[in-house]
């Protein structure tokens, strides 16, 4: 049966790829992405709908070429080194957080672990929720107003952003869409994806 994936889906392939592997997903269900898998009319395909999000994510884009917010950029010296410093050391996330309590990465890597190893989304999104607002102060210093790129390749930022994709994850798990949808949305508007970040993983 062929299939339809949508080339312009601002979140990355993966979730088209999901899509094209799969007949059972009812029409409607949210993912994690904020996007509604709908069966495209008399040909069984599945589609990615990205509607109004996508046209929000164009319009921003297009504000930035022509001089939107610049991009912001994490402190090298800020408590994230601190936890990335402990974690080269040997110490396990938890023990990183003692060292550095205001670092987004030991709060995401808590997230992850207990999205993927312990299956506690509830635990996940505890985690993530505060490495999401650890982050969310760190921008506010660095002069983040709310909007503009956030670059993944600029590791200090890499922990705010693994924060957010596990908290959109967490929050899909326990069926809190609204948020799971705003989570990737901010990743979106933050210049990068939930495949590029879940890559740093």
């Amino acid at each position: 049966m062929a299939r339809l994936l949508d080339p312009s889906c601002p979140l990355g392939t993966a979730h088209a790829e999901r899509a094209a592997k799969s007949d059972a997903r009812p029409t409607g269900r949210a993912c994690p992405a904020g996007l509604r898998w709908e069966r495209a009319h008399g040909s069984g395909a599945l589609a990615c709908a990205i509607g109004e999000r996508a046209r929000q994510t164009e319009a921003m884009t297009h504000e930035n070429l022509l001089g939107g917010p610049e991009p912001t950029l994490l402190p090298a010296d800020g408590p994230d080194a601190e936890a990335r410093a402990a974690l080269g050391a040997g110490d396990d996330a938890r023990a990183a957080v003692r060292v550095a309590p205001a670092a987004s990465i030991v709060w995401a890597l808590l997230a992850e672990g207990a999205l993927q190893d312990a299956g506690d989304p509830v635990a996940a999104y505890a985690y993530a929720r505060t490495g999401y607002h650890r982050g969310l102060d760190a921008l506010r210093r660095a002069g983040w107003r709310g909007r503009g790129p956030i670059p993944v390749d600029h590791e200090p930022n890499q922990g705010f952003l693994r924060s957010v994709l596990a908290l959109a994850e967490a929050a899909d798990a326990i069926g809190e869409n609204d948020e799971a949808e705003r989570c990737a949305q901010l990743l979106v508007d933050s210049g990068t994806s939930l495949d590029e970040v879940s890559g740093l993983r």
